[in-house]
């Protein structure tokens, strides 16, 4: 067994950074500097955050924002490089990480 560092980042659709959609900016990095194991990219049907905005998937809204979840896993060490930099990108309080056991 393995120890690898598992990453949850929570946005949501519409979310923008220097006016890039912050979901492909994150996905860019990961995919494209840091060559991460692999990157699983959730949307949700509803959610809400800390401020209660409902968002929610249905025919009575034009513009919808739905959450989206991002999940990868690799190495703690290649973690630790890449976290910073999501940090920068990402609203704080957004992300979790925690400790698995991968098989070999």
């Amino acid at each position: 067994m393995k120890t690898v560092t598992i990453v949850r980042i929570y946005i949501k659709e519409g979310d923008k950074i220097e006016n890039h959609s912050l979901m492909e900016e994150v996905f860019k990095l990961l995919h494209n500097q840091h060559k991460v194991h692999g990157i699983t990219m959730f949307r949700g049907v509803a959610g809400f955050g800390s401020r209660g905005e409902v968002h929610a998937d249905d025919l009575l809204r034009m513009i919808v924002h739905l959450p989206l979840v991002l999940e990868f896993y690799d190495d703690p060490e290649v973690v630790a490089s890449v976290l910073p930099h999501i940090q920068q990108m990402v609203p704080a309080g957004h992300i979790v990480f925690w400790q698995a056991q991968c098989p070999d």
